[in-house]
């Protein structure tokens, strides 16, 4: 009562003084949460009054005040209490009220219902039992006003479910405006919450002016909206009363009802709006909506995440609550002023056990409250945070995107992404020997590195990133921008079981990047060759566009194959194609000369306007003596646009403007001299490193550039084709003072360019096919043509073999004359029998080991065939192929083989030796040895142990040389090139019989290994360590093993230029071409086809092939002469392109040596000294004439096939030596010659 004195004394100042003290007390914040009417003037009042003054002085205070109340409040009708009363029962009350009479008329309308169906049944059973018995004369009448009633009910149940359905749809996410409610709802519901934030702040129950209070005000328009949100999901709901009790039904209950309340009573009451925390379970239901959780991990950590902190606010609201407001029973005498965070902590320390004890619960409500929070928060804090932290832990790491960098393109790499694929592929992509790769590499891969991987990423991170993904996903393909990605490279594991399915993963990954980008170039490896085919139906692959598949078995095998014809190719091209760092050796060893040539790869360049006009060979020879480069082919652009890659073409054709050359050279930049060489300017320097660019260079473009549109105007106005105007020569040529007046050159760019059109309009008209025409047309009219060449021309000379294969009864090529063909045989007719091989008296022959059963998968032998019966070979040139083998393997490759002549079986094993002399092991010139077993194992290092046990056991094999004595008294074993009864009409003796071989280690053997540390034993006499890279090793320099890992370079080397994958293809497959393929994967043979001028054009290309210095026109170069003098030599007189030399392994030493091992040098200088041993590496000519002395041979004879024995690889060529002329050291050279093994 002391406190109403105050309030009395507050008034007493005056007529406001009432006033003053009431507002004074509405807006004061009370301890405890009772309404204080006390006034801050209370404390002047008279203390020294008596009892009776003292009271009647409190009962004024306490009524003036009342009336002050209501005169502030004006418009309210019901006025906010100031005498203490607290009215949060009527706020609980309300809430109570709805949902228990909610609860209560949906259960009455369920039981109401209930009855009412009884009924109504019961009803239904009598009128139908009634109808049986009045018979269907009454049954019309009775049935129409039910039918009716029925119509009635149907309508107003239309109607019902016509409003349900428009409800539903208004409050499902299925529809735009669905989404936007929903969205909308728990925007609200979330700024309801944040209000409560607020005013946790204020008392528990405090006096609020509804027209005053701002944030009063806002939550009623909230709830408003909730209130018809509420409604909209009553009318929706299937089952009401499962509805009534849902936990976001509860929310509104306990929410919306107090606000009007507060509204009415003029007072507010914090009570339960706490509760608006449950709405943030639906936070991972909306960023759903929202398509901003796509993934089944970001949806879990988002559910786990509101789930834990809803709980956590709502139960930090209730004990805010109970603390502040105090227990009922004691009077709410026993509170605590907590604010909201302070509940919000004391909530976290109890679920985390820690209970530090700074805060805690007074009320008895509070604290029973945690005895069950404890419970079941311990729980969940147990539970989901482990699982929170987990997932953010599992985070993808690399789950970002990728951002393009202006003026710098990328690639994606996808596949078989490991630390060996990858590192060897950066390795050589990111080789300094390459002009300055600007270009990111992304990969993307499904699984995240390991930690050599992610340490191999983070040496490259200026130069490579890594996103975790699938190229199956679009969305991921997104992520790494493949749009915009300069091409896309797909690695394939070489080493997998199942190479089908590889190779299905990969055409997969083709289909989903096609399928998102069709533009993208794509570069992928294949495994199996046959499985090529299933690219060609995907529509938008193209390989016009750049779109390459990189077989490997079919480069593999074309390999080996090649090394069949010319032993050590094959190491010689896969280091041509691979980048590698030049290593010096000062000491005079193999290594020295090996490692000179392994530093030389193959680039391409734009030939300089000064060659335009001139031969290939001379184009080459200055090249190759004045700018040091070896170029081997070009890119020909015929009449009709069309580009083929042309090698060593031959001096009949002429090189055009603008034509691309391809070179062997040890970086980029050297090649660059081919662009910028200007014969005006560069003609008397000799050192290559001072050609650079000149200023003149620009004027020869112009000039070339009006001389042509001249030319194309000159062409309109006789109406003619440009090949065919006849007024050009005249016109033009008088033109040509007006223009060296206008740009005044010097006399031989002038010339270049005249020459260069001379070369063109001197053509005649023929009907031969455009490029024909502008071979034969060169070869008439070019001053340099020989008559020996021209008789080449397979059209041009009556009477020849070519005239003699067109026969139109006998198909002896396939349809693309490309391969040698023969219809196909049943496997019974070829295979033979142990003494049927051994009285065959097989020679020079092509002995394949192959190891393979029924289960093996199948590697593709029709690729190591094809280039064993290419078509520039005639046909007593081929080489017999035997298969010793698994006979119930190869019955399952036979299908793709039984259209190649001269193939034989021998059914066994290659560990057999019985089986290995029956063929004559010893007379092959190469035994190959494959596996189909080989990734079955698990273990590396066992991958190649069949392999390397028949190597072994090939080289510990004896032989008797009186077998090699025998067959050398034959005449059949002779080879062409030791023919000495017509020397006039024989080949050049270029290469000396094979000596008889007594022991295997002297057989040529080309081993296939998985694993590049199993070479190490393939040589038990050799010094490398099983650490050395395999193209430092000893068998890979001497062309005796082969690895497919070497072929990961073509990858980098193929996005750089296209070119090069396209030029060792036709180097290494004998002619296989896009077309080809199309028309294996229609029948998956080669279908054969009648020999037309067309189809025996395609045999005049150019192979490989080994030219011996021992014997032959080059004999004398071979003893101290130069290399370069050679390659000049052979290329004037006989347009054979020299580019390597197969030496001897101990030929630098100074004693003479029993080792017959070689290595391979490529692309040696000019001034290399050569040795009368040495095998030179060349690209030789076509020789359409070289079959006529071996016309007798037949195609179907066996005998004959066994009796052909080896040939000379260059037996075409003439004979233009003058014997009797040697230097007179030859004799000496031979003796020492004599004890010194020679083989090829």
């Amino acid at each position: 009562m002391a406190n109403g004195g105050g309030g009395g004394g507050g008034s007493s100042g005056g007529g406001g003084g009432g006033g003053g003290g009431s507002s004074l007390r509405m807006s004061s914040n009370i301890h405890a949460n009772h309404l204080s009417l006390d006034a801050s003037s209370s404390s002047s009042s008279s203390s020294s009054s008596s009892s009776s003054s003292s009271s009647s002085s409190s009962s004024s205070s306490v009524h003036e005040p009342k009336m002050d109340a209501l005169i502030i409040p004006v418009t309210m009708e019901v006025p906010c209490d100031s005498r203490g009363q607290r009215m949060w029962w009527a706020f609980l009350a309300s809430s109570m009220v709805t949902f228990f009479g909610g609860l209560f008329i949906i259960l009455l309308w369920r039981t109401l219902k209930y009855l009412w169906t009884v009924c109504c049944h019961c009803g239904g059973k009598t009128k139908e039992a009634q109808k049986i018995n009045n018979g269907s004369s009454q049954a019309d009448g009775t049935l129409k006003p039910v039918d009716e009633k029925e119509e009635a009910v149907a309508a107003e149940v239309g109607w019902m479910t016509s409003v349900k359905d428009w409800a539903g749809v208004m409050i499902s996410a299925q529809t735009l405006t669905g989404r936007v409610l929903v969205v909308l709802v728990f925007a609200l519901s979330i700024g309801a919450l944040v209000i409560y934030f607020i005013d946790s702040s204020n008392p528990i129950e405090s006096c609020q002016n509804f027209y005053k209070d701002f944030t009063l005000q806002i939550d009623m328009a909230f709830n408003v909206f909730f209130l018809l949100y509420f409604g909209l999901r009553f009318i929706a709901a299937n089952d009401k009363l499962w509805f009534w009790l849902e936990v976001n039904s509860v929310v509104d209950f306990f929410t919306v009802p107090p606000v009007f309340v507060s509204v009415y009573l003029n007072r507010s009451w914090l009570g339960l709006r706490f509760l608006r925390a449950l709405r943030l379970i639906q936070f991972s239901e909306i960023l759903q909506f929202l398509n901003i959780l796509k993934t089944s991990n970001s949806i879990k950590l988002v559910n786990l995440l509101s789930i834990f902190i809803s709980t956590w606010l709502t139960a930090a609201g209730f004990i805010h609550l109970v603390e502040n407001s105090g227990d009922p029973w004691e009077n709410f005498q026993n509170n605590q002023a907590l604010t909201y965070w302070e509940c919000v902590y004391l909530l976290m320390v109890t679920m985390s056990t820690v209970g530090y004890g700074d805060v805690y619960a007074k009320t008895t409500l509070g604290r029973l409250f945690m005895v069950f929070f404890i419970l079941g928060g311990l729980a969940m804090f147990a539970s989901y945070v482990p699982e929170i932290i987990e997932l953010i832990g599992n985070r993808k790491k690399y789950g970002g995107s990728y951002s393009a960098v202006s003026g710098r393109k990328h690639i994606v790499v996808c596949g078989h992404i490991t630390l060996e694929s990858v590192s060897n592929f950066l390795k050589d992509f990111l080789h300094k020997d390459r002009d300055d790769v600007n270009v990111e590499i992304v990969f993307l891969h499904n699984i995240s590195p390991n930690l050599e991987l992610e340490a191999l990423f983070k040496r490259h991170f200026t130069q490579v990133e890594f996103y975790q993904g699938s190229v199956l996903n679009p969305h991921d393909l997104a992520r790494v921008k493949i749009e915009s990605a300069d091409a896309c490279l797909i690695l394939a594991n070489k080493y997998c079981a199942d190479p089908d399915a590889e190779d299905a993963s990969n055409i997969m990954r083709v289909i989903s990047i096609k399928n998102y980008h069709p533009k993208i170039r794509i570069i992928t490896q294949m495994l199996q060759y046959h499985n090529k085919a299933h690219l060609l139906n995907i529509p938008s692959w193209n390989w016009k566009e750049g779109d390459d598949a990189i077989c490997l078995a079919e480069l593999k095998l074309g390999f080996i194959a090649q090394s069949c014809l010319a032993q050590g190719l094959s190491t010689m091209l896969a280091n041509l194609f691979s980048m590698r760092s030049f290593i010096k050796i000062e000491e005079d060893t193999w290594q020295k000369y090996y490692l000179e040539g392994v530093s030389n790869e193959m680039y391409t360049e734009y030939l300089s306007s000064a060659f335009v006009g001139l031969s290939f060979p001379t184009v080459c020879e200055l090249c190759f003596v004045k700018l040091k480069l070896l170029m081997i082919a070009i890119e020909y652009k015929s009449a009709n646009r069309e580009s083929r890659i042309l090698i060593n073409p031959g001096n009949h054709l002429k090189i055009q403007e603008g034509t691309l050359g391809f070179f062997i050279a040890s970086d980029a930049k050297e090649v660059k001299r081919a662009f910028f060489y200007c014969k005006a300017c560069h003609d008397d320097i000799t050192d290559p490193k001072r050609i650079k660019k000149c200023g003149c260079k620009r004027l020869i473009y112009s000039k070339m550039s009006i001389y042509k549109r001249m030319r194309r105007a000159c062409c309109f106005d006789c109406g003619r084709s440009e090949r065919d105007c006849s007024c050009m020569s005249g016109r033009v040529r008088g033109n040509m003072d007006t223009l060296e007046r206008t740009f005044p050159l010097s006399s031989v760019s002038v010339n270049d360019c005249s020459t260069s059109f001379r070369a063109f309009e001197d053509e005649p008209p023929s009907t031969l096919s455009p490029k024909k025409k502008q071979r034969n047309g060169g070869m008439r009219n070019s001053p340099s043509s020989s008559p020996k060449l021209m008789r080449h021309d397979p059209l041009l000379i009556p009477g020849n073999d070519q005239i003699d294969n067109m026969d139109s009864n006998v198909k002896k090529y396939d349809s693309t004359g490309m391969f040698h063909w023969c219809a196909p045989k049943e496997i019974e007719k070829v295979i033979l029998t142990r003494s049927e091989a051994a009285m065959t008296v097989l020679s020079g022959h092509v002995v394949v080991c192959i190891f393979g059963d029924v289960s093996s998968a199948l590697i593709g032998l029709r690729n190591l065939v094809m280039p064993l019966r290419a078509s520039n070979f005639h046909y007593h040139e081929l080489k017999h192929i035997v298969f010793v083998g698994s006979i119930e393997y190869l019955k399952r490759e036979w299908e793709t083989l039984h259209n190649f002549p001269k193939v034989s079986i021998l059914p066994g094993t290659p560990l057999s030796r019985a089986d290995l002399r029956a063929v004559n092991i010893n007379l092959c010139d190469m035994c190959v040895i494959l596996s189909a077993n080989q990734n079955n194992i698990d273990d590396t290092s066992l991958q190649d142990k069949e392999c390397i046990l028949a190597s072994l056991n090939i080289k510990s094999m004896q032989f008797d040389d009186s077998i090699g004595v025998l067959q050398a008294n034959s005449q059949g074993f002779t080879p062409p090139g030791m023919d000495r009864s017509s020397p006039d009409n024989s080949p050049v003796h270029g290469m000396l019989r094979q000596p008889s071989i007594t022991t295997g280690v002297n057989i040529p053997i080309i081993t296939e290994l998985v694993n590049d540390t199993n070479v190490q034993f393939l040589d038990q006499d050799d010094d490398d360590d099983p650490d050395t890279e395999l193209y430092l090793t000893q068998p890979f320099a001497c062309g005796t093993a082969f690895a497919v890992s070497v072929l990961d370079s073509l990858m980098s080397a193929t996005y750089f230029n296209d070119n090069i994958l396209t030029l060792i293809r036709t180097l290494v497959t004998g002619g296989a071409t896009p077309e080809l393929e199309a028309l294996i994967a229609e029948e998956n043979a080669l279908r054969g086809g009648y020999s037309t001028p067309q189809t025996l054009a395609n045999r005049d290309r150019c192979r490989v092939a080994q030219l011996a210095l021992l014997d032959g026109p080059f004999a004398d170069l071979g003893d101290g002469g130069c290399y370069g003098d050679l390659f000049c030599k052979a290329l004037k007189t006989y347009n054979m392109l020299c580019f390597g030399i197969y030496r001897l392994r101990d030929a630098h030493l100074s004693t003479p040596s029993q080792c017959t091992k070689r290595y391979v040098i490529t692309n040696p200088p000019y001034e290399f000294e050569l040795v009368p041993t040495d095998l030179i590496f060349c690209l030789m000519q076509f020789d359409h004439n070289a079959g006529q002395s071996r016309a007798s041979l037949s195609h179907s004879s066996h005998s004959s096939q066994s009796s052909s024995k080896k040939s000379s690889s260059v037996h075409s060529i003439p004979s233009t030596a003058n014997r009797p002329n040697r230097p007179k050291s030859r004799e000496s050279r031979d003796k020492q010659n004599r004890k010194e093994m020679v083989y090829r």
